[in-house]
């Protein structure tokens, strides 16, 4: 993918989009914000086992399937809420190639992440710079932890409309909902993994039509957009 926006125009847009929450923040800049960032290539790679671990820990349910269903949803919804947010702010979208972010897990809180080149791509190039970033991944889960290709197509998209419906209350304009739209349609990169639909003033609702796994965690319970609740 060519970038279209220089670095220093495009980290104007990243530092617009950390105000509307901490999913939609990413530091950026030449150095780092604090020591132990790495490439996302390595957490696919080496890391992603005591990565996996640690989500495991933290939500009780041990390094199993469970665990990497929510690392990757947690991935998934971050690398989301950067793409469609600069769209929706700017109409154009990071470069979000896992050689190019890095990150790095504090020892409590979230996965914080850092784009030390900030660089953006047309709008269109969304689900290639995630997806992109994504196949990566879920190739490793698939292969460490036998998750559902099905599973993990259905926590992508789930990370996407949640991304958007936080953007809708905070962001004017339509772009987050067309590209999210077009992403779920029947012939978009998400099809099949849900039931989408936006009714304008009145908002958008998603079920999915396979389940993140959570409901395995203790007390996790059902997601809102869980296809077990239509059952």
């Amino acid at each position: 993918m060519d970038s279209v926006t220089e670095p220093a125009d495009f980290a104007a847009v990243l530092t617009r989009l950390a105000a509307v929450g901490p999913f939609f923040t990413v530091a950026h800049g030449e150095e780092p914000p604090a020591p132990g960032f790495r490439p996302l290539t390595e957490l696919y790679g080496a890391h992603l086992r005591p990565y996996v671990a640690e989500v495991g820990r933290r939500i009780g349910s041990g390094p199993g399937r469970v665990a990497a269903s929510t690392a990757q949803f947690g991935i998934a919804s971050r690398l989301w809420s950067l793409g469609l947010g600069c769209a929706a702010l700017a109409g154009r979208v990071p470069d979000l190639d896992p050689d190019r972010v890095h990150w790095r897990l504090p020892a409590a809180g979230s996965l914080e992440l850092w784009l030390p080149e900030p660089a953006g791509l047309p709008a269109e190039a969304l689900g290639e710079s995630v997806l992109g970033n994504l196949t990566r991944l879920d190739t490793a889960l698939r292969e460490a932890y036998g998750v559902s290709a099905r599973v993990l197509r259905g926590n992508t998209a789930s990370g996407l409309v949640g991304a958007l419906r936080m953007l809708m209350d905070r962001v004017e304009g339509d772009t987050a909902v067309e590209l999210a739209g077009a992403l779920l349609a029947e012939d978009g990169a998400l099809s099949g993994t849900g039931t989408f639909l936006h009714e304008p003033g009145l908002g958008v609702t998603f079920v999915r039509r396979s389940c993140c796994l959570y409901y395995k965690v203790p007390g996790g319970g059902l997601c809102g957009d869980c296809v077990l609740r239509t059952r």
